[in-house]
C-alpha cells in the first residue's frame, strides 16, 4: 500500500527547517575557530609531501571532496579509505605527508586504528571532529572542531548538519591555504585545462588565429573588388590592408561594405584605401583569447587582425573561433 503524500506546504516546511538548521550549524563554526586552525594551516603549508585525507562513511565522502578541493587550489592532496589503509594502502603515506582525518564522533574504529601507525611514522595529524575530547581529537597535532548542536534529520541520526559543517570547514581550510600560498586564477587554470576557466586563462590568440594562407590581406592601392574577393575567399568577414613594408594600414570589413554602398553608386573605380577603416583594431598573438573577446564586444566587431611587434599581420581571429574553443 502506497504511503500518503504530504501536502506541498508541509514538504516545503520540512525543507525550510532543514536549511535553517544547517545554516545555523555553519554559523556556529565561527565561534569554534581558534589557534588550532592556525596550527593546522601551518602544518599543511610546511608539508613537503601531500595531504592525505581520510574518513569513513559520510565523513569519507566529505573527505574525498575536500581532497579534490585542496588539490585543485594549490595543496597536493589525495583521499585514502581508512579501511583500505589498514590493509596495505597505508604504504601511500610517508613521513613527509600530513594526514587530515575526518570523523564526526572522533571514535570511528577504522580511523582511530591508524593512530599507532601514524605516530610510528611521525606523520603529522590534523583531525576534524565534532567532539574536541574524542580519541581522534586528543591524539591530533591540530584539531578542527566541526561540532553541531543537532542534525537536520528529525531523528537526529542521519549525518546532515554535521556533514554540511565539515564540508564548510573544509572549504574554509582550503581557501585559507589558497590565500596563504598566493594561489592565482592562472594557477587554478593549470589544474583545470579542460574547464571553461582553464580555456579562458590558458588559450592565447596564437592558439586560435588563422595564419599563413588563411590570412586575408590585400595591399594598399588594391581595387575594392580585390578586397571583396579576398573577404569572400577567406570567409572571415574582413581583410587586412597592408602597406609596401607589410605593415597593417587598415582593415576592410563586411560593415565597411554596407557603408561603401551608401556612399558610392559605382564601385568599379573605388580603391580599398578610400573606404577602409584606419588604423583598424588589432591584437598581439600572445594576448589571452579572453582579452580578444573583450575587445570584440566593446568594439562591436567579430574579427581582429593579429600583428607582430612591427605591426605586420600574422593572423586573423574571428568570434566563431572563440565560440568553438569554449572561451565564450
Amino acid at each position: 500500500m502506497r504511503q500518503p503524500i504530504a501536502p506541498p506546504s508541509l514538504l516545503r516546511e520540512s525543507a525550510l527547517r532543514t536549511l535553517q538548521i544547517e545554516q545555523a550549524a555553519i554559523g556556529g563554526l565561527q565561534a569554534k575557530l581558534d589557534e588550532s586552525f592556525d596550527r593546522a594551516c601551518e602544518l599543511i603549508l610546511a608539508c613537503q609531501g601531500r595531504v592525505v585525507v581520510t574518513g569513513m562513511g559520510k565523513s569519507g565522502h566529505i573527505a574525498g571532496k575536500l581532497a579534490a578541493t585542496l588539490a585543485s587550489t594549490g595543496t597536493p592532496a589525495f583521499f585514502v579509505h581508512p579501511g583500505e589503509a589498514s590493509h596495505g594502502d597505508l604504504g601511500m603515506i610517508t613521513r613527509a605527508d600530513v594526514v587530515l582525518a575526518l570523523s564526526n564522533s572522533g571514535e570511528t574504529a577504522e580511523v582511530t586504528a591508524l593512530l599507532p601507525l601514524l605516530k610510528r611514522l611521525g606523520t603529522p595529524l590534523v583531525s576534524m571532529t565534532g567532539r574536541p575530547h574524542s580519541t581522534l581529537a586528543k591524539h591530533a597535532d591540530a584539531h578542527l572542531n566541526s561540532g553541531v548542536e543537532r542534525e537536520a534529520c528529525p531523528l537526529d541520526l542521519a549525518p546532515t548538519s554535521s556533514t554540511t559543517a565539515a564540508l564548510a570547514l573544509g572549504d574554509a581550510l582550503a581557501v585559507a591555504l589558497l590565500e596563504a600560498r598566493g594561489f592565482t586564477a592562472e594557477d587554478f587554470a593549470l589544474s583545470h585545462p579542460g574547464g571553461s576557466l582553464g580555456k579562458r586563462l590558458l588559450l592565447r590568440v596564437r592558439d586560435l588565429m588563422h595564419d599563413g594562407a588563411r590570412l586575408p590581406q590585400v595591399p594598399l592601392g588594391s581595387p575594392l573588388r580585390d578586397a571583396l574577393l579576398e573577404i569572400t575567399r577567406q570567409g572571415l568577414g574582413f581583410t587586412c590592408v597592408v602597406d609596401s613594408e607589410g605593415r597593417l594600414a587598415g582593415v576592410y570589413t563586411d560593415g565597411d561594405l554596407r557603408r561603401t554602398l551608401d556612399q558610392f553608386h559605382n564601385l568599379h573605380d573605388v580603391l580599398v584605401d578610400d573606404v577602409m577603416t584606419r588604423p583598424g583594431k588589432r591584437i598581439g598573438p600572445d594576448i589571452l583569447a579572453a582579452e580578444a573577446v573583450r575587445i570584440m564586444e566593446e568594439s562591436r566587431i567579430t574579427a581582429l587582425a593579429v600583428v607582430d611587434d612591427q605591426q605586420r599581420p600574422i593572423g586573423a581571429l574571428h568570434m566563431h573561433d572563440l565560440l568553438a574553443s569554449g572561451v565564450i
